[in-house]
C-alpha cells in the first residue's frame, strides 16, 4: 500500500509567512508519526507542496521544488501547521508530494504497548531501587552495631545521617527536574546513590565520620527521586490516571522494602556485607542503561509514542498549559492553609513512615526476641501489602473522580484513610503478645498509609501544576527534617525508656491531628496558577 500522509498544508503564494501550530506526520506502516515542520523553498506559486523533518531537521530544502508545478517561484518560509481543513490555505496533498513527505520519514520503533506503560514501568523499578538501597542499611545496621560497638543510640544516629543530605536534594530536586528534565536527573540521582551505596562498608571500616559523611552523600542523591517523579509522571499521564500511576510507581517503591528486606540477610549471608551493598548498587547501574535509551522527560519529545497516545495525554492534562516562570515566594505560599494542609500531612507521613522503616527490624529484635532473617520476615509482610494497597488506592481514587466526586473530596477521603487507619494500629501494637500478631498490626498500618499517595501527594499537582516538582521538594523537605527527628528521637526513646510504645503513642497521636487539620483546611482547586 503507498504511503499517505496523515496531515498537510497546501502552499499558497502571500506577503508574510503563513504560521499554525505544530502537528505531526506519518505513512502508514511507518510507525509512530514524526513530528512536523514544513519547509518551502522555491515553491511554484498555485503548486501544492509539502516537506517534513525531524525534531526541525529539514528533509526537503535548496533548489528548485521536486515536487513538481510551473510558474514563478516564492521566498523560503517556514510553516507550521496544524493542517485542518478548518484552516485557510489548507487543502489536500497530491499523491506525488504525499509519498515524497512520506519516504523521507524516518521509521519509529513500533510500540507493543503504550509509551506511558513503559515509563511508569521503568519509574516503578528505580523507585523499587532508591528504597531497596536505603533498606540494605536498616537490615545491615545489626552486625554493623555488633561488629564496631554502636550503641541503640548511634544507630539512630546512622540511620538518619542519609537523611541530613536528603532534606537539601529534596528540597532541589523538584527544580532541577522542571529546569533539566526528569529523565536527566532521575538518571543523575541513580548513579550518585549507587556509587555511594559501594561505599558504605568501606567507610563504616574508616571511621564513624566517613560513614556518616557516605550515607549523607547516599540521602543527597535520593531526595531527588520524589520530586523528579512528582514532575515527571504528571507529563506522561492525564489527571485521570495520575493517583493510578502514582500507586504503581509507589507499588515498586515498596517492593524495595520487600526485596532487599528477606535478600539482604541472604546475600550477606554467602557473600559479606562489601558484596551485598555491591549487588545492589550493580542493579542501579543496570537500571540507567536502560532508562537512558528508551525514555524521555516529555511525551513530545518521545519517538516511539503513537499520534493518539500522545493527543490523549495532552488532552488531560491540567491547569494552564503556559509553563510556570516564578514559583511563589515562601510568604506567599505559606499564607495559604491549602498549602499548609499538605505540608502538615507531609511532615506526618515522613515522621511515621521513616520510623517504621529505619526501627522494624530492630523491634522484633528487641522485642520479641527474633533473630535477623526472621525479623526481616516479618518485617518485608506489610511492605508487600503496602505495595497492593497503594495501587488499590490510585485505582479507587480516579474512579471516583471520573465518576463525578469532586477532586478535593476524593483526596481527603483517601488522606484519611492513610492517617486514620496506621494511627489506630499503633495504639493497637501495645496489645500484641505474638510476633505474628505484631506483624499483621503492622501490615495494617503500613497498607493504609499507602492511601497518602492518592491523598497529599498527587494534591501538589491539584493546587499548584506548574509548580509541582519544586513545591513537592519543598514540602518533602520539611517533611524529612521531621523524619530525622523520629529516627534520632525513636533510638533514644528506647534507650532511655527501654520500650518503644511511648514513641509509637506519640506518632498515632500526631497521625489524628493531622487527619483533622487535612480535612479543614485541604482543597482539589487550583490555588497557584
Amino acid at each position: 500500500m503507498a504511503p499517505v500522509v496523515r496531515s498537510c498544508v497546501s502552499v499558497k503564494a502571500s506577503a508574510s509567512p503563513v504560521r499554525y501550530r505544530s502537528t505531526r506526520v506519518g505513512a502508514v506502516g511507518l510507525g509512530a508519526p514524526a513530528r512536523l515542520r514544513i519547509c518551502t523553498s522555491s515553491v511554484p506559486l498555485g503548486g501544492d507542496a509539502c516537506a517534513a523533518s525531524i525534531s526541525g531537521r529539514s528533509l526537503v530544502s535548496g533548489g528548485p521544488s521536486s515536487l513538481g508545478g510551473d510558474g514563478p517561484s516564492v521566498s523560503r518560509r517556514d510553516v507550521v501547521a496544524t493542517c485542518s481543513a478548518s484552516f485557510d490555505r489548507v487543502g489536500p496533498v497530491p499523491v506525488p508530494a504525499a509519498a515524497a513527505v512520506a519516504s523521507a520519514v524516518r521509521p519509529a520503533v513500533a510500540s507493543a504497548f503504550p509509551e506511558r506503560a513503559k515509563v511508569v514501568a521503568l519509574v516503578a523499578a528505580i523507585m523499587l531501587l532508591c528504597n531497596a538501597d536505603r533498606v540494605v542499611m536498616s537490615v545491615a545496621v545489626v552486625p554493623m552495631a555488633a561488629q564496631y560497638g554502636w550503641s541503640s543510640s548511634f544507630v539512630g544516629i546512622v540511620q538518619s545521617s542519609f537523611l541530613w543530605g536528603y532534606v537539601f536534594s529534596s528540597m532541589v530536586g523538584g527544580a532541577l527536574a522542571d529546569k533539566y528534565g526528569g529523565k536527566k536527573v532521575m538518571a543523575g540521582a541513580a548513579a550518585l546513590w549507587s556509587l555511594a551505596t559501594i561505599l558504605t562498608p568501606w567507610a563504616a571500616s574508616r571511621s564513624t565520620i566517613m560513614l556518616l559523611a557516605v550515607r549523607a552523600l547516599f540521602g543527597l542523591a535520593e531526595g531527588v527521586a520524589f520530586p523528579t517523579m512528582s514532575t515527571f509522571l504528571p507529563k506522561w499521564f492525564p489527571t485521570q490516571e495520575r493517583a493510578t500511576a502514582v500507586g504503581i510507581s509507589m507499588g515498586g517503591f515498596h517492593l524495595g522494602n520487600v526485596i532487599s528486606f528477606l535478600a539482604t540477610p541472604i546475600i550477606m549471608s554467602h557473600i559479606g556485607l562489601t558484596g551485598t551493598f555491591a549487588f545492589f548498587a550493580s542493579l542501579g547501574y543496570l537500571w540507567l542503561s536502560v532508562w537512558m535509551f528508551n525514555v524521555e522527560s516529555d511525551p513530545i519529545d518521545s519517538r516511539t509514542i503513537s499520534k493518539s497516545e500522545l493527543q490523549f495525554i495532552l488532552a488531560g492534562r491540567s491547569g494552564s498549559k503556559a509553563k510556570g516562570t516564578k514559583c511563589p515566594s515562601l510568604r506567599e505560599l505559606f499564607s495559604r492553609l491549602e498549602f499548609l494542609a499538605v505540608t502538615v500531612a507531609n511532615v506526618v507521613n515522613n515522621w511515621g513512615y521513616f520510623v517504621l522503616l529505619s526501627w522494624m527490624p530492630v523491634y522484633f529484635k528487641t522485642v520479641y526476641n527474633v533473630n535477623l532473617k526472621q525479623a526481616a520476615w516479618f518485617s518485608a509482610i506489610p511492605w508487600a501489602v503496602m505495595a497492593v494497597s497503594g495501587y488499590v488506592a490510585g485505582a479507587s481514587a480516579d474512579f471516583l473522580i471520573k465518576s463525578g466526586f469532586s477532586v478535593g473530596l476524593v483526596r481527603k477521603i483517601m488522606q484519611s484513610i492513610g492517617f486514620m487507619g496506621p494511627g489506630v494500629s499503633l495504639l493497637c501494637l501495645r496489645f500484641a503478645q505474638t510476633p505474628s500478631v505484631a506483624a499483621v498490626l503492622m501490615t495494617i498500618a503500613l497498607s493504609l498509609s499507602s492511601f497518602c499517595q492518592a491523598g497529599y501527594f498527587c494534591n501538589i499537582q491539584d493546587i499548584a501544576p506548574k509548580y509541582a516538582g519544586s513545591l513537592h521538594g519543598l514540602t518533602n523537605g520539611i517533611g524529612t527534617v521531621a523524619a530525622i527527628v523520629s529516627t534520632i528521637g525513636t533510638g533514644y526513646f528506647v534507650q532511655w525508656l527501654g520500650s518503644f510504645q511511648a514513641f509509637l503513642t506519640l506518632t498515632a497521636a500526631l497521625y489524628f491531628s493531622a487527619t483533622i487539620f487535612y480535612n479543614v483546611y485541604a482543597t482539589g482547586d487550583l490555588i497557584f496558577d
